[in-house]
């Protein structure tokens, strides 16, 4: 898993409530080999006209956020069915944070295992921040930075929580078979301590 520390970048506003996986990646998109990536299908049905052209208006086709790593969005983002290709998209455009009121529960969850934080902000914070985004003549930069759990926007300062082993997980960038390796020395002092309390376990040659 990718790791994450702290993040300054643009983040793009994307202030629709309940945008679903199904905007994120539309379904007939995830046979599509992972090997080639999944960024040209993120929003496809928002971003790109049936002949392929980009449709202007989208928040992610226009210039200034083209490189954007972090979307700011209104509550229950991600929300609907389970495909985990919704991380991948968002991922392999580029995106490395969400920050909204409220998630998918397991869009939430597959994110985190997937190097994808995504943060929860009251709704009152989260609208403060669109509200200094929207009033600037140029992109916002915001930090988000998951060592002190904060998010840094327009000289405010927003706390967040992160559950203590999917923090720790981002932070070293550890997948479940990493973080178990990490314990190698205990599984095996346990191993030795069990076949010596019961020695008849212990296959025969």
């Amino acid at each position: 898993m990718r790791q994450f520390t702290e993040i300054e970048a643009i983040a793009a506003p994307m202030r629709a409530d309940n945008i679903d996986t199904d905007q994120i990646i539309p379904a007939r998109f995830l046979r599509k080999p992972r090997r080639e990536g999944y960024q040209n299908f993120l929003f496809h049905d928002q971003r790109f006209n049936p002949d392929g052209t980009e449709k202007p208006g989208f928040v992610l086709n226009q210039i200034a956020y083209r490189n954007a790593q972090i979307i700011l969005a209104g509550k229950n983002f991600a929300c609907g069915s389970s495909r985990e290709g919704a991380v991948y998209a968002l991922s392999d455009f580029g995106v490395r944070s969400i920050i909204a009121p409220s998630f998918g529960d397991i869009f939430f969850n597959n994110a985190l295992i997937n190097g994808l934080l995504p943060v929860r902000l009251a709704q009152d914070q989260v609208d403060k921040i669109f509200e200094w985004l929207g009033g600037r003549d140029e992109p916002g930069t915001i930090a988000v930075d998951l060592v002190r759990q904060e998010v840094r926007a327009g000289g405010s300062l927003f706390p967040f929580r992160i559950d203590g082993m999917k923090r720790r997980c981002m932070l070293e960038g550890l997948d479940e078979i990493s973080l178990t390796r990490t314990y190698g020395q205990q599984i095996e002092a346990f191993e030795r301590r069990h076949h010596e309390q019961m020695p008849w376990l212990r296959a025969r040659r």
